[in-house]
C-alpha cells in the first residue's frame, strides 16, 4: 500500500455499526489540498494521534458562511460543511457532506502557548448507513 493510501491508525474498537465495511480516514497530502479550493481567512484541522491531517477546514471571521472543509475517506477527498465561519469551528463544529457527518468535540485545554495552540480532540465519523468510528487527536484553529 503508497503511503498516500496508508489508512489512518485504528483506534480502539475501529468501525461500529452500518454494514460491516470500515471506515478509512486517510491523511490528507499536499496534492489533496491543492485540487480543493478552501476558501476563508482562517483553518482549522484535526491530526490524528500520528500526527496526520484528517480534517483540514476554513473560514472566515464573522462570517454567516460555512465553513468549508475535506475529508479523505478510502482514497476519495470529499467536501463538508460547518455552520458559522471560522467562529463556528473554534470551540468544536459539526460537519456535514453527502452521506456523512464528522463531528468535532475539543475534549481537554489547550496545550502549550502562541497564538494557535492545538486542543485535546476527537473526531467522529458518522456515515448515513449507521457505522460511526471516533479518533482521538488533536484540534488546531488560527492563522
Amino acid at each position: 500500500m503508497s503511503p498516500e493510501l496508508a489508512p489512518a491508525a485504528d483506534p480502539p474498537g475501529g468501525t461500529v455499526g452500518g454494514d460491516g465495511s470500515a471506515i478509512d480516514l486517510q491523511s490528507l497530502m499536499a496534492e489533496d489540498l491543492s485540487a480543493e479550493t478552501l476558501v476563508g481567512e482562517l483553518a482549522c484541522s484535526f491530526s490524528g494521534d500520528d500526527e496526520a491531517v484528517l480534517l483540514l477546514a476554513r473560514g472566515d471571521v464573522a462570517s454567516g458562511e460555512p465553513a468549508v472543509g475535506v475529508v479523505k475517506v478510502s482514497g476519495y477527498v470529499e467536501r463538508v460543511a460547518a455552520p458559522g465561519g471560522f467562529d463556528g469551528m473554534l470551540n468544536g463544529a459539526s460537519f456535514a457532506g453527502r452521506g456523512k457527518t464528522v463531528m468535532i468535540e475539543v475534549t481537554g485545554a489547550a496545550q502549550g502557548g502562541g497564538e494557535s495552540p492545538p486542543r485535546p480532540a476527537s473526531l467522529t465519523y458518522q456515515r448515513a448507513d449507521g457505522a460511526s468510528r471516533v479518533f482521538q487527536g488533536l484540534w488546531t484553529c488560527g492563522p
